[in-house]
């Protein structure tokens, strides 16, 4: 929301999964989420919101995410509002 320049709640979650994940030499979690943005500019707001998604920082209590990517186009919905898939792979310290 601070990335996009935005101090209302205007994202809702819609799914989130969380499964194990490891390597060889590495622990983590496999992440997949959705979301919906409302409100008026939805569309804007979001690719607002998805710009720089892959560089960003995360503050996280413990690990960090190690890859972060959109996992498919946002879409648009009757209402206005857009949905967006997100994917993500956390990895223990």
């Amino acid at each position: 929301m601070q990335r996009a320049g935005e101090d209302r709640n205007r994202i809702s979650l819609g799914h989130w999964s969380t499964t194990d994940w490891h390597s060889l030499t590495l622990e983590g979690e496999r992440h997949e989420a959705s979301f919906v943005v409302s409100g008026d500019k939805a569309e804007a707001f979001t690719a607002l919101w998805l710009a720089g998604l892959c560089d960003a920082e995360f503050d996280l209590p413990r690990g960090f995410v190690a890859d972060i990517e959109v996992t498919s186009p946002p879409m648009k919905r009757p209402d206005g509002s857009v949905e967006v898939e997100i994917g993500a792979l956390t990895l223990d310290d």
